[in-house]
């Protein structure tokens, strides 16, 4: 049975969906079932052209909270039209009180009390502006974490923003290349706030990052991302090359190092305020400088432990 809805810690759900046909009922099933409904969900049906909006239409005829607004969009493919149609759902949240905003993407489905523990985790914690679960993906095995999960890393897929902290950094914002997730999050620690992943919250992605687009052509993309939010060239190439053991991502791995460079060298304007990418660039200096650290200390003490002849 679902708990009544307390507003002591309400929130609310943003989703764009564009032909998510495949996915997006499991997805309205998974947060009809939560043991801690949003105070309203509004989903965004993204000029799809298969029967995404059909499908939630159904659902919001049953449960009020859940709100379909009908978009248009122009001809053409863009990194940018998620946040976009995340935007123009807001509209629908104008004169509610809630706590926290979040976005939940429309190929997915989540455990019963994923929210409630995630907002439980938020009140415990009023230092914290932004956080999430984990996600895990099937491999024809079952369902496994991602490689790339962390707990300082936050994935847009359903996480929640503090209200505060979203009004903070102006909201998801409209990139190029995308990374509204990563500019959020940077965005609140900026500002002070703490951003958290939490392992026992699960996520289960039912398509494949990567599975709609090419790899080779999203890597190139990444790394165009990369540069245009002011990344530092030398943490890019010990990231990639970090990625080069690694057999299945050597390929992607050059082509991300390819699309940094192709824009390095082009001389690309990048897509972030010039405080933005000196904090980036101040965070990621550090990072390397921890990781020689530790591999010099690995070295040495390896080479304590050798026996002299």
């Amino acid at each position: 049975m679902v708990r009544r809805q307390q507003y002591c810690g309400a929130y609310v759900l943003l989703t764009a969906a564009y032909n998510e046909e495949a996915y997006i009922e499991r997805t309205i099933q998974s947060v009809v079932s939560q043991t801690l409904r949003p105070r309203r969900w509004v989903i965004v049906d993204d000029d799809s052209t298969d029967r995404s909006g059909q499908i939630v239409q159904s659902y919001a005829e049953k449960h009020d909270f859940i709100k379909l607004l009908r978009v248009t969009k122009k001809a053409g493919h863009s990194f940018a039209a998620k946040v976009v149609a995340l935007r123009k759902g807001e509209e629908l949240l104008r004169g509610l009180e809630y706590d926290f905003i979040g976005n939940l993407d429309a190929d997915l489905s989540l455990e019963h009390r994923y929210f409630e523990e995630l907002i439980r985790h938020f009140l415990a914690h009023p230092e914290l502006g932004l956080a999430g679960g984990f996600v895990y993906e099937d491999d024809g095995n079952g369902f496994r974490g991602r490689w790339f999960n962390s707990v300082s890393n936050v994935s847009h897929a359903a996480q929640l923003v503090r209200r505060q902290c979203y009004e903070g950094i102006g909201g998801y914002a409209v990139l190029k290349y995308g990374g509204e997730d990563w500019y959020a999050q940077t965005c609140a620690k900026m500002k002070g706030w703490q951003v958290e992943s939490i392992p026992r919250l699960k996520i289960f992605h039912h398509r494949h990052t990567g599975a709609s687009s090419h790899p080779i052509r999203n890597a190139f993309r990444l790394g165009r991302l990369d540069y245009s939010f002011g990344s530092d060239p030398m943490f890019e190439v010990v990231k990639c090359l970090r990625r080069l053991k690694e057999r299945p991502r050597f390929v992607a791995a050059m082509t991300r190092l390819l699309g940094f460079a192709w824009c390095y060298l082009s001389g690309e304007e990048k897509a972030v305020p010039a405080e933005f990418a000196a904090y980036l660039r101040k965070e990621q200096r550090s990072r390397v400088s921890s990781l020689f650290s530790t591999q010099t200390f690995r070295f040495s003490l390896r080479s304590s432990n050798r026996q002299v002849p």
